[in-house]
């Protein structure tokens, strides 16, 4: 299992920082690539954050009502080492 650390994206229109609104995980549970990971707020928007990679979230980062600004850390995902979409290793047939 790696580790993949997942820092607030660049919502873009000048936002430098956002507040978290709410978590949609819980440390422990297993999230989707692309599943609902994290509301935030920032002055121009509220904004859900999708989860960049699948596996189990280690560590939440930033409790509900912390600002973090863009780059900071948000949450530590274990990610399998596998690259996604590989296919398990087939026998090969004997000769």
């Amino acid at each position: 299992m790696g580790v993949f650390e997942f820092r607030l994206p660049d919502i873009g229109e000048g936002v430098a920082e956002g507040e978290v609104v709410q978590w949609f995980v819980k440390e422990g549970e297993m999230i989707q690539e692309d599943g609902p990971l994290v509301s935030v707020l920032t002055d121009k928007a509220n904004v859900e954050i999708p989860s960049p990679k699948a596996g189990r979230i280690a560590k939440l980062h930033a409790p509900v009502g912390q600002k973090v600004k863009v780059g900071g850390l948000l949450v530590t995902i274990e990610v399998s080492d596998a690259p996604s979409g590989a296919a398990p290793a087939s026998p090969v047939p004997a000769p």
